[in-house]
C-alpha cells in the first residue's frame, strides 16, 4: 500500500511551481467576470501572472473584510462568478460570512491529511464536527467518502448516544476537535465503555497542545493535526514525520508581512495568504489571518510540498490607543516610508495612567535625523505622538508581531 495519495504528494518542486501557475491563468480569468474581483484585478492580463513575483503585486483580500462585503452584496460580495444554485451546499460561517461548497468529490481537499493519518478505504469514521450551517462536518465527510471510508455523521454533544454508536458500529477513525475527542474519552472511561476501536483521529478545530497530543496518544490513539478554514477546506496536515504541517497540493500558499501583501524571506513569521486553483470559485490572495512560517527542507514522509510550523497566532494585531485605532498596515506604512527600516514593532505600554507607544525599528543604516524623521512619520501616520528606539538587526523576534499590545490586563 501505497503512503502517498498521488503522485503530486513527490513531485520536484520546479513541477509543482510549473503545475500550480499554468492552472492559475484560467482561475483569474473566471475572477474577472465576477465583479468585485473585477474592479479589484482592474486592468489584469492574466497571462502576465507566471511566478510568484508577479502574484505578489495582486491586491490582498483580507477575510476580515468579507462580513461587510458580503453584507453589501449578498451572498457573496460579488467575488464568486457562479450563481449560488450551481454549489452542492451553501454555509455560513460566524460574521457572517458565506461560503459555497464545489460539486466535486473532496470539494475541501482534505482527503490528503486523512490519508497522512492513516484512514483507508473500509474503515469507520466517527465525525463529530458540524453539520449545521457551518462546513465542517462535510470536510470531514466527503474526504472520508472520497477515500472509500464509511462516515458517522454524530455531530458534537450528546456523548450517551455516542457511546452507543461506537460499540455498535467500532469505529477504526475519528475525526473532530481535540477537544471533543477528549470529553469522549473520558465519558467512555467513566461509563467502562471499550471505545478501543479508535486507532487514529484527525483533529482540527482548536488548539492540540503537546500535553494532550500526549494524553490521546496514552490511550492507543494516533492523532493528527489538520489545518482548515471554513472558506479554502485543507491548507495544511500534519504527516507522520511529525515536524511541522505539509502545505496541501492545488493551492498556492504565500507568507507576508501583517498588514501587507510583502512575501516573507524563508523562515520568518508572517500571515498565510492562499490562492485557490477553483475556477467555480475562485479566491486570489486571501488573507486568511493567522500567522505561520516556513519550515527548511524536505519533510522525512517523502512528500515534497513545504512545510509550515502550523499555527503561530493571529495576524490581526489591531490596538485602540487613546481613542484611536492602530492597525498593522500603518505599521508597514512607516516602513514604506523609510529605507533604512528592516523591521519594525510598535510596543504599546501603559504609564502614569496614559497609552505609550514605542516604535522599536531594526535599521541598516542610521543616517542624521532618522530617529526626529520616523517619529514625525509614525504621528502622520497614526495621528498619534511616540517614542522611536533604534535596534541593531536580529534584535526583535521572529513571531510575526509588527503590533504588540502590552498593557496590563484588568
Amino acid at each position: 500500500m501505497s503512503d502517498h495519495l498521488d503522485d503530486l504528494e513527490t513531485r520536484t518542486s520546479d513541477a509543482r511551481e510549473a503545475d500550480l501557475f499554468a492552472r492559475l491563468r484560467p482561475v483569474l480569468e473566471a475572477a474577472l467576470s465576477a465583479p468585485a474581483y473585477a474592479e479589484r484585478l482592474k486592468g489584469l492580463n492574466p497571462a502576465a501572472i507566471t511566478d510568484r513575483n508577479a502574484l505578489s503585486r495582486l491586491p490582498v483580500l483580507r477575510k476580515a473584510d468579507l462580513p461587510a462585503l458580503h453584507r453589501g452584496n449578498p451572498p457573496f460580495g460579488g467575488f464568486v462568478p457562479a450563481s449560488p444554485g450551481s454549489f452542492g451546499r451553501l454555509f455560513t460561517s460566524p460574521g457572517p460570512i458565506f461560503e459555497p461548497e464545489g460539486t466535486g468529490v473532496d470539494p475541501w481537499g482534505a482527503a490528503r491529511g486523512l490519508f497522512a493519518a492513516g484512514f483507508r478505504r473500509g474503515d469507520i469514521v466517527i465525525n463529530t464536527l458540524s453539520y449545521h450551517l457551518t462546513p465542517g462536518g462535510f470536510i470531514m465527510d466527503s474526504a472520508a467518502r472520497a477515500l472509500g471510508c464509511a462516515v458517522i455523521p454524530a455531530g458534537p454533544g450528546n456523548t450517551e448516544q455516542q457511546m452507543e454508536v461506537i460499540s455498535a458500529y467500532r469505529p477504526q477513525a475519528y475525526a473532530g476537535t481535540p477537544d471533543f475527542l477528549k470529553i469522549l474519552i473520558e465519558a467512555a472511561e467513566a461509563r467502562g465503555v471499550d471505545i478501543s476501536c479508535i486507532k487514529r483521529a484527525v483533529v482540527s478545530g482548536a488548539a492540540f497542545p503537546p500535553s494532550l497530543q500526549a494524553w490521546v496518544k496514552e490511550r492507543g490513539i494516533d492523532a493528527y493535526q489538520l489545518y482548515a478554514t471554513a472558506d479554502i477546506g485543507v491548507i495544511a496536515y500534519e504527516t507522520s514525520a511529525r515536524e511541522g504541517m505539509l502545505l496541501n497540493e492545488n493551492l498556492i500558499v504565500e507568507i507576508v508581512r501583517p498588514g501587507t501583501g510583502d512575501p516573507v524571506a524563508e523562515g520568518e513569521v508572517g500571515e498565510i495568504v492562499v490562492t485557490n486553483l477553483d475556477p467555480h470559485h475562485p479566491q486570489i490572495r486571501l488573507a486568511v489571518g493567522d500567522l505561520t512560517a516556513v519550515l527548511p527542507g524536505v519533510s522525512a514522509c517523502g512528500r515534497s510540498n513545504t512545510r509550515i510550523k502550523g499555527w503561530m497566532g493571529r495576524a490581526d494585531q489591531t490596538a485602540k490607543i487613546k481613542g484611536m485605532f492602530v492597525r498593522p498596515e500603518q505599521v508597514a506604512e512607516i516602513a514604506r516610508r523609510h529605507a533604512e527600516i528592516a523591521k519594525l514593532r510598535l510596543v504599546i505600554g501603559r504609564a502614569n495612567e496614559l497609552d505609550t507607544m514605542t516604535l522599536k525599528a531594526e535599521i541598516y543604516a542610521e543616517p542624521a535625523g532618522l530617529v526626529d524623521a520616523m517619529s514625525s512619520t509614525l504621528q502622520q501616520v497614526t495621528k498619534l505622538k511616540g517614542v522611536v528606539e533604534i535596534l541593531p538587526l536580529g534584535a526583535l523576534p521572529n513571531d510575526g508581531k509588527v503590533i504588540a499590545d502590552e498593557r496590563p490586563v484588568g
